[in-house]
């Protein structure tokens, strides 16, 4: 009997816990996670004014290079400069045997005063002999000879006046000038070597501002002009240096489809000649361009792809992508703008259960946004 009492009291237990149980209250979300749906949060693709630009690659290069060679015959005898001095235009880098040519220049001086004064008295023995010739007291003759002769000594004047001016010109000549504003890249004639005319003596460069030698692809030639922005970077130099497109080509190479181009990037940093370099021009400064929140893109195998809400159900969408700024990712193809994506949409798959949170936290079944 106490048996039979027993289990007839824990069945009525079980019975009153099993009708406790079935009367309980859900816990919130239960049917939310059974269900699979997720809360998400959406921006949009805009258009929005951006840069447009070429990327392209050359070589940096002096602005100006020429090697100074000798106008005149001689040995050189002084240095003024060397490796890496900064000059001026006109200053003075190496002097050729200017003894000599300023003993020839002290000569044909001299040579021209003995004809002026020559001259000078030929012009007064032809005025008086003009005066003689009027009295009758001098011949047709007389007057002749002293208009020869006069003629004469002015021609001595002049020929004495070339040589005094080629003189003059060798004695500066014997003086090496810098042609422009530079640096002297190279010392190439040794102190003390005869150098012939002609004979190479200093190299010098203008690296103020450098010259950037670009080509640009031919599909993407009509879009350069002059002064259009150009930033640069070097290896290993983390700067941005800005530049400015001065030179176009006239014409696109045929050997390879190419036009040639020449920026003037100011020297500064690590910038120097001879540096590859890769280059931005800047060809629109705000062409407007479609670009979507850059939390809203996903990147697997390669693939990049957004996520739209279409009907309740999330719907991947591969993109192609282009220029990237802080929050922004600019889309080439894949979306049209208005479109609403997902942000942060790790995890969702396409058909999944979704429904877009406003701003408020309030959740709203999603309407379809287009595909």
């Amino acid at each position: 009997m106490n048996f039979i009492r027993h289990r007839a009291g824990v069945s009525w237990a079980l019975c009153v816990l099993a009708l406790a149980s079935c009367g309980k209250p859900e816990k919130p979300g239960a049917q939310r996670a059974e269900s699979g749906v997720r809360a998400v949060r959406v921006g949009r693709a805009e258009l929005r004014p951006m840069e447009r630009t070429l990327q392209v690659v050359g070589t940096l290069s002096a602005h100006e290079e020429t090697t100074v060679a000798a106008q005149v015959a001689g040995q050189i005898e002084k240095y003024r400069v060397d490796l890496g001095d900064q000059v001026t235009a006109g200053t003075e880098l190496a002097l050729i045997d200017t003894t000599a040519y300023e003993a020839l220049s002290r000569q044909s001086a001299a040579n021209l005063a003995k004809a002026t004064a020559s001259a000078a008295n030929a012009t007064q023995n032809l005025k008086r002999t003009q005066d003689l010739q009027k009295d009758k007291i001098a011949s047709g003759s007389d007057l002749d000879q002293a208009v020869a002769e006069s003629d004469q000594a002015q021609a001595e004047v002049r020929s004495a006046e070339a040589a005094d001016a080629i003189a003059r010109l060798n004695l500066e000549r014997s003086r090496v000038k810098a042609p422009f504003d530079g640096a002297v890249a190279e010392r190439i004639a040794s102190l003390g070597t005869y150098a012939a005319i002609g004979t190479p003596i200093v190299k010098v460069v203008k690296t103020d501002p450098l010259r950037l030698r670009l080509e640009v692809p031919e599909r993407e030639s009509i879009h350069v002009r002059n002064g259009q922005a150009v930033r640069v970077t070097v290896e290993g130099d983390t700067n941005v240096y800005a530049g400015t497109l001065a030179r176009v080509a006239p014409a696109i190479r045929e050997s390879s489809r190419m036009l040639l181009v020449e920026a003037d990037v100011p020297a500064q940093g690590s910038l120097r000649p001879g540096l590859f370099a890769r280059a931005q021009i800047v060809v629109s400064a705000g062409e407007p361009a479609l670009s979507v929140p850059a939390g809203s893109l996903i990147t697997f195998a390669g693939l990049e792809k957004v996520v739209l809400v279409v009907d309740g159900k999330a719907l991947e969408k591969t993109v192609v992508t282009g220029r990237r700024g802080a929050d922004w990712v600019e889309i080439v193809s894949g979306l049209s703008a208005g479109q609403p994506v997902v942000l942060d949409p790790a995890g969702l798959r396409t058909g999944q259960s979704v429904t877009v949170a406003s701003p408020a936290g309030n959740q709203t079944a999603a309407t379809n946004p287009g595909s």
